[in-house]
């Protein structure tokens, strides 16, 4: 069932995101020729109007065909005033961020439902796992207050405790040369505990085997919003600098492609509904993002030509689109092969690894 789920919903992102285009275009009078899950050639298909709606045999994306989409082309004088290119800019504008603007959208919906059943860390100790360092010291309720006078969040406990290195190569289960010491809160009383981490393969850090206690937050409207909002912006800004990975080795080994995707989704909706959710959020939002890039053949593509028209008074001869679409099309490959082979190695070695 996992298997249908992650499909349905890769599916459902694709047609969502294509009808934005398809609505978007229909409402500002362009003619809309097909609207296809999927790429030929065509498993399905049926016509209604002037439109062709179809699914394709590979699964690898959707499309919304509109009449006149190459400058160059010869439209019969009964459609050329609704062809593309024969529309004012702001209306290729439109038409073309309506569906980067679905994919925001989707991901907004899923992730302001989601904050309302959201919980934030709190600073005090929860579940201890036995054998670990802190069983032998901590207790469920404790507050940790600092790490070798370090305050902070999680993620500045999480890195004090990381300066403490094994001896020689850092391997699973190996015990730092140096305790750490924790300033701790127990029932009002300050303590301050010597604990000696270890370092976990699974996470690539130093810890000291236990997890925080969480607290429902309960939110507004608003401040859901805010929450939704905030996220959104996190993973933006990720996948924003997904170009610069490209350039760094280790950073490009955390490139995933549309079968990382896939299947990562798969094992979130067997581990967790919830978490699942969150990554189709992420997925939709990055893919909103990715396609803002001003790249053709990507949407921010013909986006940045239809504002250098504007800003130059005339059309853009098509040629300079298609020389300039290069840089587009070769990043879109490097994107597509990198994620693949890394996809690759991920299944045939330890997975992905969600839980």
């Amino acid at each position: 069932m996992s298997w249908f789920l992650a499909f349905a919903g890769f599916a459902v992102l694709i047609i969502l995101h294509e009808l934005g285009h398809f609505m978007a275009a229909k409402a500002t009078g362009m003619r809309v020729e097909r609207f296809y899950l999927f790429f030929p050639p065509p498993i399905a298909k049926m016509k209604r109007g002037e439109t062709e709606y179809g699914i394709g045999a590979i699964p690898l994306g959707g499309f919304v065909k509109i009449t006149g989409m190459n400058p160059d082309e010869e439209l019969p004088p009964e459609v050329a005033s609704r062809g593309y290119y024969h529309q004012p800019v702001w209306k290729r504008i439109v038409v073309i961020s309506a569906g980067p603007a679905m994919n925001l959208l989707v991901a907004f919906v899923i992730l302001f439902a989601l904050a309302f059943g959201v919980s934030e860390p709190t600073q005090n100790v929860g579940k201890i796992e036995a054998g670990s360092p802190a069983a032998k010291q901590l207790r469920a309720g404790d507050e940790v207050i600092s790490v070798d006078g370090k305050e902070g969040d999680q993620v500045a406990i999480a890195e004090a405790l990381n300066k403490h290195e094994c001896k020689g190569e850092q391997t699973d289960g190996c015990t730092a040369t140096t305790p750490a010491k924790l300033k701790i809160d127990r029932d009002g009383s300050t303590q301050v505990l010597t604990i000696t981490p270890r370092y976990d393969e699974a996470v690539a850090r130093q810890r000291l085997g236990f997890e925080y206690q969480t607290r429902e937050v309960n939110p507004s409207p608003v401040e859901a919003a805010r929450i939704s909002a905030d996220f959104m912006w996190l993973v933006a800004s990720q996948t924003v600098s997904v170009i610069a990975r490209l350039f760094d080795p280790e950073q490009r080994e955390q490139i995933s492609g549309v079968v990382g995707g896939y299947e990562t989704t798969r094992q979130a909706i067997e581990f967790d509904s919830r978490r699942a959710l969150t990554l189709i959020a992420v997925i939709s939002l990055s893919l909103a993002i990715i396609n803002l890039f001003p790249f053709l053949p990507l949407d921010g593509g013909h986006i940045f030509w239809s504002l250098v028209e504007k800003v130059r008074g005339k059309p853009v001869p098509f040629s300079v689109m298609e020389r300039a679409g290069m840089v587009g099309f070769v990043l879109v490959l490097l994107l597509f092969f990198i994620g693949l082979t890394n996809d690759i190695d991920r299944l045939s070695g330890e997975g992905f690894n969600v839980r």
